[in-house]
């Protein structure tokens, strides 16, 4: 099926939902458990912040389109949700009946396109109701919900499952210890390579970007470091950290992190996954054009899982493993 977008109509955001209901709880208003998502002002994971327990004074009906209308990079975004969920102050649910996870998909996409209007401290919530999108419309002029949720389910696509419900291995932060970055990783410098230099091929090239596993472009040339590493940007999207499963290409503005044979333990996706979700953590740091420059970064102490004083690389990878979708890695 094709897109001619062109034929597509304007509508409201308060014509297409006719409910709009506003997140209600804060992290502090929340009780441990498993039952169900709690959804806040993050582009990724489809919004899901963390799981918490059930409490039927804030949970929202899922089958809705979560508007994120503030959060520092954020806003701007929309997810489909399709289960119900506790939300975050931070978030609006869209409801519409002829909604479903396919046309909802297809809106979330489009809605996505928004988001740089409301980038540099702009809130959305305010201006919600008035956005004007384009979509595929019927001849009557209606939203055409039965071509959205045809055109969603002709992409090749199947359905992601796992056997995981819930980790089988809890995290107790209090008993991590710390670790100099440096003495886990040799630390290496990306090299730069122009547009106009780079040729068409297979060979990924890791940018300084904040999506898409880092991958800014493929490229002919030959590729200057290992697969099995760990890239991290210390300039541009500073902090994100990302698994290079392949070999490839680091522009200079990303550092590669190579595990060093003295740690005794066989490195592998599973432990790369666990490092990169606490590298990201030392994002904050590097905000406001502060650059992570290889000598900080070599030195940089980082908390982790241990066992006699040594990182617990054996307990990160059974850890990622036990995760819902950790066997589908």
């Amino acid at each position: 099926m094709n897109l001619n977008i062109s034929s597509w109509g304007n509508f409201k955001i308060s014509e297409l939902f006719p409910v709009l209901q506003n997140g209600k709880a804060n992290q502090g208003m929340l009780s441990d458990g498993y039952d169900c998502f709690y959804v806040g002002a993050k582009k990724d994971d489809n919004g899901v912040m963390l799981h918490c327990a059930y409490d039927s004074a804030l949970i929202q009906k899922g089958n809705c389109i979560i508007f994120i209308c503030n959060g520092q990079g954020s806003v701007g975004y929309a997810n489909y949700m399709d289960v119900d969920f506790i939300g975050s102050t931070d978030i609006v649910a869209g409801y519409n009946k002829m909604l479903n996870q396919y046309n909802g998909l297809f809106i979330a996409t489009v809605l996505c396109q928004e988001r740089p209007k409301y980038s540099f401290g702009r809130k959305w919530k305010t201006h919600l109701k008035d956005t004007v999108i384009k979509l595929p419309q019927t001849i009557e002029g209606f939203p055409d919900w039965d071509f959205m949720e045809k055109y969603i389910k002709s992409l090749s696509h199947k359905p992601l499952t796992t056997q995981n419900c819930h980790p089988q291995h809890p995290l107790n932060i209090d008993s991590w210890q710390e670790f100099c970055l440096g003495d886990i990783f040799e630390i290496k410098k990306g090299k730069r390579l122009t547009t106009d230099d780079q040729t068409e091929g297979n060979t990924p090239y890791i940018g300084a970007i904040d999506s898409n596993n880092g991958v800014a472009n493929y490229i002919g040339q030959e590729a200057i470091h290992e697969g099995n590493t760990i890239s991290i940007n210390y300039n541009g999207s500073v902090g994100e950290a990302f698994y290079q499963p392949k070999p490839f290409w680091a522009t200079d503005d990303v550092n590669v992190l190579y595990f060093k044979e003295e740690n005794g333990y066989t490195f592998n996706k599973y432990i790369a996954l666990f490092i990169c979700a606490v590298l990201k953590q030392e994002k904050y740091r590097y905000s406001y054009g502060r650059k992570w420059v290889l000598e900080n970064m070599r030195s940089t102490i980082i908390k982790l899982p241990a066992h006699q004083g040594k990182p617990d690389f054996n307990f990160m990878e059974n850890y990622m493993k036990s995760l819902p979708y950790g066997d589908r890695i």
